[in-house]
C-alpha cells in the first residue's frame, strides 16, 4: 500500500508548542550520536507544506527573482531530471548581498535527453515524496534557522562537518570554496592525481587555488585522544560510498589520509574499521550492537537526494536508519542529527547570517535540519540559529570534548542545539517512521554504491 500525507497524519494540522531544557552539561543520558548527511536541500524546497501541520514552520510558497518579480513555486519530484549549480559562484549570485533575489540567474543542467523548467530553482519537491520527512519534523524537532556553514557545494560542506572548517591549515585564512576540477571518476581529496586543484576564497573575496589536501585537526582527532575531564573510551565510525568522493571527508585531511603511491588512502582509519566504505553497513552495526559513539552517515548517490542523481530513495533511507535505532537497545541513549550538506541551487527565502570574521564564505543558506531523539518533543521547532557547527558543538558537549584546535572553527562560534531537549523528561516510546522500503532492502541491495557527480 502506498503512503500518503492523509494516512500519515490523519488531517491533522496543528502540533504541540513545547518548551525544553536550558544550556547542556556532558549528558550521561546521550552515549551515541548519529549525523545522517543528506544532499543539496532547502527547507523551502524539501519542506513545502509543512506550516500547514507545524504552523511555526517558516516555509515560503514564493520568492523574488532578480527583476523584481515574485515567482509561485511550482511542485516537481524529488527524482527530477535537471540540476542547479551551488558552486560558491551560485551563492554569490543568488545571495545578492542578503537580498535573495537571484535564484532566476543560476544555472540549470538538464539530464540527457530533457530540458530544464521555467524558473527551475522556484521548485519544490511534491510533499508526498517525502512523507517520512515530514513525518520526523512532527513528531520530533525540526529548525527554521539552520544554515549550512559554507557558501558553496559538497567537499567542502563534508569538510565542515568532521571539523569545522574547510581552511586548508589551522592558521589560513582560505577556505576551499567549491569542488575539485577534475574528471568526476578522480579521486577528490589527498588521494586526487597531482594535477586536481580545488578553489579557495580568503579575504574581501580574493582567490586562489591549491591541491585537496588540508591538514589540521577535526573532531575526529579529539574523539581519539580525549583530553583529561572528557568522557573516555568513545568511538566514531564514518560511513562512506567510496574512498575517493567528494562526500568521504577524511580523504582530504593529509593525516587521515595518508596518500600512498598509488592514489589511494593507506592511513589507520581506513584499516581499522573506523572509515567504512558502505553505507548500509550501519543498519548491520545496529543490529549487532557495533554502533560507535559518533557515527557519520553519508548516502550513496541514489538515496542522497542529490537533483539529477537520485532515485527518489532517500526519504526511505533516513526512515531505515531511524528504525533500526529506534527499534533497537540504543534509542533511549541515541540523539540523531539529519541535515543537507548544502542548498543545492534551490531558492530559500532566508538570508543567512553572515559571519562577523569569515563572512567571505561563513555562512551559506538555510539547509533543513531534523532532530530526532527519545528526549526531543514532538511538534518542537526551533527558532534559534544553527549551523553545521552547532552538529559539532552538541557532540562536544555530549561528551565534554573542548573544541576542534585552534578554537577559531565554525564549533567555537556555535550553539550546541540545547533548545531540542528535554533530558530530564522520561524517554518517549519510539513509533515507527512510516516507509516504503524497510532497513533490510538497503541492507541486500546489491547495486554499486554510485558515488555523486562533481558538484
Amino acid at each position: 500500500m502506498g503512503l500518503s500525507l492523509k494516512s500519515v497524519f490523519g488531517g491533522v494540522i496543528c502540533a504541540a508548542i513545547v518548551s525544553v531544557s536550558p544550556a547542556l552539561a556532558e549528558i550521561p543520558t546521550v552515549q551515541h550520536i548519529v549525523i545522517i548527511f543528506q544532499e543539496n536541500r532547502t527547507p523551502d524546497n524539501l519542506f513545502h507544506g509543512l506550516n500547514a501541520v507545524l504552523p511555526s514552520a517558516d516555509i515560503a510558497n514564493s520568492g523574488k527573482n532578480s527583476h523584481g518579480q515574485t515567482i509561485t513555486l511550482t511542485r516537481g519530484r524529488l527524482a527530477n531530471t535537471f540540476d542547479l549549480s551551488h558552486a560558491h559562484d551560485a551563492f554569490q549570485l543568488m545571495y545578492d548581498n542578503g537580498k535573495m533575489d537571484g535564484g532566476d540567474l543560476n544555472t540549470c543542467k538538464p539530464s540527457q535527453g530533457t530540458t530544464c523548467p521555467v524558473n527551475p530553482a522556484f521548485e519544490y519537491v511534491d510533499p508526498a515524496d517525502v512523507i517520512p520527512y515530514f513525518y520526523l519534523a512532527v513528531n520530533y524537532g525540526f529548525a527554521n534557522r539552520m544554515f549550512q556553514s559554507n557558501q558553496g557545494p559538497s567537499l567542502p560542506a563534508h569538510q565542515f562537518i568532521i571539523s569545522g572548517t574547510s581552511q586548508t591549515s589551522a592558521t589560513s585564512v582560505f577556505f576551499a570554496s567549491d569542488n575539485p576540477g577534475n574528471a568526476k571518476k578522480s579521486n577528490k581529496g589527498c588521494d586526487a592525481p597531482s594535477n586536481t586543484l580545488v578553489n579557495l576564497v580568503g579575504p574581501s573575496g580574493s582567490t586562489s587555488s591549491t591541491f585537496p589536501c588540508f591538514e589540521h585537526a577535526t573532531l575526529t582527532d579529539l574523539i581519539d585522544n580525549p583530553p583529561a575531564g572528557a568522557r573516555q573510551g568513545i568511538t566514531w565510525r564514518y560511513y562512506a560510498p567510496s574512498e575517493g568522493s567528494l562526500w568521504t571527508g577524511p580523504n582530504a585531511i593529509r593525516h587521515m589520509c595518508v596518500p600512498g603511491t598509488n592514489n589511494n588512502c593507506t592511513g589507520a582509519d581506513w584499516s581499522d574499521g573506523k572509515i567504512v566504505l558502505n553505507p548500509a553497513q550501519v543498519l548491520t552495526d545496529i543490529a549487532q550492537n557495533n554502533l560507535a559513539s559518533v557515527s557519520w552517515v553519508n548516502p550513496t548517490g541514489l538515496e542522497s537526494d542529490h537533483a539529477s542523481g537520485n532515485d527518489g530513495s532517500g526519504p526511505a533511507w533516513v526512515a531505515s536508519v531511524v528504525n533500526a535505532i529506534g527499534n533497537s537497545a540504543y534509542w533511549k541513549s541515541t540523539v540523531i542529527l539529519i541535515t543537507w550538506d548544502d542548498w543545492g541551487g534551490w531558492y530559500d527565502h532566508v538570508p543567512p547570517p553572515i559571519d562577523a570574521q569569515y563572512g567571505y564564505y561563513e555562512n551559506g543558506f538555510r539547509v533543513p535540519l531534523l532532530v530526532v531523539s527519545a528526549y526531543t518533543p514532538a511538534g518542537y521547532v526551533s527558532q534559534q540559529t544553527h549551523t553545521f557547527g552547532s552538529i559539532l558543538k552538541f557532540i562536544e558537549t555530549a561528551f565534554s570534548l573542548p573544541v576542534v584546535p585552534p578554537g577559531t572553527f565554525a564549533d567555537s562560534r556555535s550553539d550546541d542545539l540545547s533548545d531540542f531537549f528535554n533530558f530530564s523528561a522520561p524517554p518517549r516510546n519510539f513509533q515507527n517512521v512510516p516507509s516504503p522500503l524497510s532497513p533490510e532492502f538497503f541492507q541486500h541491495d546489491k547495486r554499486p554504491a554510485v558515488a555523486p557527480d562533481t558538484e
